[in-house]
């Protein structure tokens, strides 16, 4: 069944479970709440139809709305939103995508790398301090920024050991990650239109992924690492 957008119901139930999040609540809830995940199980099916159309993807998932306590100081038993993810298929493609789904226009559409592994960080690190020209010129496209604005991450305070301190690709050495968001209004989100909006901004990201893709399956002097 092709789902195109998030109904008028999933939001609601995701703005009444901020305000009562607890177990009784959200037993009596029960039946609001599988509405809402089939719906969001829905779009995802729907994304990746689509998405499959441009890119290999290898796995899809709708995250759990159970919060792990264990170790938190919030209590708080379940998530106030909705998330799915789309993982890139075959070695030769790497980062993934994901989609947010949170009331009060929070919700965004992105992709990219959150906690990549420290031999890929470095190898990105190497290859964007040996040249950075045309990764910036992918970021600094209008598309890029008509789309995301600028990657965002988290950034380190200095330029990583290693690497020069005075090397002009010093601002994407010092990121801890790699991402490309693009915040979505509540609007938005329920228009019949939002399956299209998630799936070409995807498409938007490729040129990123392709980038990475590349780098992170070769070594510094340009040699395949994978078979």
């Amino acid at each position: 069944m092709i789902t195109t957008h998030i109904e008028k119901s999933t939001l609601k139930f995701l703005k009444d479970l901020a305000k009562n999040n607890d177990r009784v609540w959200f037993k009596a809830s029960k039946n609001e709440y599988d509405y809402a995940l089939a719906n969001m199980k829905g779009l995802i099916e729907s994304i990746e139809a689509e998405l499959s159309k441009v890119d290999m993807i290898e796995k899809k998932k709708v995250f759990r709305i159970y919060r792990d306590v264990r170790f938190s100081k919030d209590k708080t038993p379940y998530k106030d939103h909705l998330g799915g993810s789309f993982t890139r298929a075959t070695a030769a493609r790497r980062g993934g995508y994901f989609l947010g789904i949170q009331p009060g226009n929070k919700s965004i559409i992105a992709g990219g790398f959150w906690n990549p592994e420290s031999t890929d960080l470095k190898r990105v690190r190497e290859e964007l301090a040996l040249d950075p020209s045309d990764f910036r010129k992918i970021i600094n496209t209008k598309k890029f920024k008509d789309l995301f604005g600028q990657l965002e991450g988290q950034t380190l305070k200095n330029i990583p050991r290693g690497f020069d301190k005075e090397s002009p690709a010093g601002d994407l050495l010092r990121m801890k990650q790699y991402l490309c968001y693009r915040p979505v209004s509540d609007k938005e989100i329920i228009e019949p239109n939002f399956l299209k909006k998630v799936v070409d901004t995807y498409k938007g990201m490729l040129p990123f992924f392709n980038f990475m893709s590349s780098v992170l399956t070769t070594n510094l002097n340009g040699e395949s690492l994978i078979d």
